[in-house]
């Protein structure tokens, strides 16, 4: 009796130890993410590349060029490459896949002018995939306003989505998720950036954030070198990390929003996409499946359309003849 108890007891050890073994495996993106040192690379400048948007883009540093993706936030695309995303963007945001390709631009343009200046890049060198020759990996970015993706989800040019990690300094993402999701609350709320983009207003300006928690002052880990055969200025740490100001604002600028269609005026089997465009509810994935299922004998063909459903249809039918 005792002697099967013995077993027994080291049986169940051994599969104590095992189920611990596997669960240690099972670890989080924040732990994971946190077993390799922060890079930090300082004086970083951002490379003109047609394929930069408002999260990814080229970097310099020092003969190095760099490609990253920031982590937590994800602007909309710049044009139709890829209109699933796309769509699923638009729908965030409750705008048109036109629309959200204008806020992808803006996003873009709001990037540029965010990095026209000399900014600092933490990252691990995590694999951000994407479809550059170039291998891009996910990062934070400081500007001397802050840390961008925070002003990007403030001024109603992103959200909070993306690939999680814990920020500099602190053991978990869900503080700086927390504040993305405040940020994007009172973007929402005060109807700017996209969430303007149905009342026209696409860059209002973004009034002063309520205070929130920023990255803690110091970052608590040593400094790897950057994996590249360059001169990238980076510097060791732990060193202070700016505290994340509130996020600028995006300067006004005349919005581009679809104008008023009058209803009854489009001829169903000879309007252009572009014509189709300013529809409401009806953008280039849209128009395009519309031109490859003519001819129609009337607008009221439109049901026959993929995508679109009785919905859609009540939206989209005023517009036609």
């Amino acid at each position: 009796m005792i002697f099967r108890f013995s077993i027994f007891s080291r049986v169940g050890v051994s599969a104590l130890i095992a189920v611990a073994v596997l669960w240690s495996a099972a670890v989080d993106v924040d732990a994971r993410d946190q077993s390799n040192d922060w890079i930090v690379i300082k004086d970083c400048r951002l490379i003109a590349n047609p394929a930069n948007d408002g999260d990814s883009f080229h970097v310099s540093a020092g003969e190095k060029e760099y490609l990253f993706r920031l982590y937590l936030v994800d602007a909309p695309e710049t044009d139709e490459m890829t209109p699933r995303r796309l769509i699923e963007q638009a729908k965030y945001f409750s705008i048109t896949v036109p629309q959200a390709i204008e806020v992808g631009r803006a996003a873009k343009d709001f990037t540029q002018e965010k990095l026209s200046q000399p900014f600092t890049v933490f990252t691990h060198m995590s694999d951000a995939m994407g479809q550059s020759r170039l291998e891009r990996f996910y990062a934070f970015v400081e500007t001397k306003e802050g840390d961008l993706g925070e002003q990007l989800v403030r001024n109603g040019l992103a959200r909070s989505y993306g690939f999680k990690t814990a920020p500099p300094g602190l053991t978990s993402s869900r503080i700086e998720v927390e504040k993305l999701q405040q940020f994007e609350d009172e973007a929402k709320r005060e109807k700017i950036g996209a969430w303007g983009m149905n009342d026209g207003r696409l860059n209002a300006r973004a009034q002063t954030p309520s205070a929130f928690i920023s990255f803690v002052p110091e970052v608590k880990s040593r400094l790897r070198s950057p994996r590249a055969n360059s001169s990238a200025t980076a510097s060791p740490i732990p060193q202070p990390v700016p505290s994340i100001p509130r996020s600028g604002p995006v300067e006004p600028h005349a919005s581009h929003a679809k104008e008023k269609i009058p209803l009854g005026n489009i001829d169903i089997n000879t309007a252009t996409e572009k014509e189709l465009t300013t529809v409401p509810g009806i953008g280039h994935v849209m128009a395009a499946r519309i031109i490859a299922a003519r001819p129609f004998r009337s607008a009221d063909d439109l049901k026959r359309v993929s995508g679109i459903g009785e919905k859609k249809y009540a939206q989209v039918r005023p517009y036609f003849q």
